[in-house]
């Protein structure tokens, strides 16, 4: 039976990382979590531009960081910070996608 992503983060957030990268964090609530997610392999370059309707090479980079029980994916903005047409300049509304995986 499949889990809520929701149901192992502790934190799951977006957030500017320059003005032409978006980073996705996602912060489990114990180490189990982060196991169980870690190798369900859920999270993957494929599936976060499937998500996030990017081409794979617009996935920069997906890493999980064992010491805070994390998984980063950084991706490229569809467009810059502050340019005409962009609807969420610090971007700390993108993680929303996130919210219906999963593992």
């Amino acid at each position: 039976m499949k889990k809520s992503i929701r149901t192992a983060a502790r934190v799951i957030r977006s957030k500017n990382s320059g003005p032409y990268e978006l980073t996705l964090d996602i912060f489990f609530k114990n180490r189990q979590y982060y196991d169980e997610v870690k190798k369900s392999n859920v999270i993957t370059p494929n599936r976060i531009a499937k998500l996030y309707q990017a081409k794979l090479a617009d996935v920069l980079k997906v890493v999980w960081f064992e010491p805070a029980l994390a998984v980063k994916a950084t991706l490229k903005r569809i467009r810059p910070s502050g340019h005409p047409g962009e609807s969420d300049v610090y971007g700390a509304q993108q993680h929303a996608l996130l919210l219906d995986l999963e593992y």
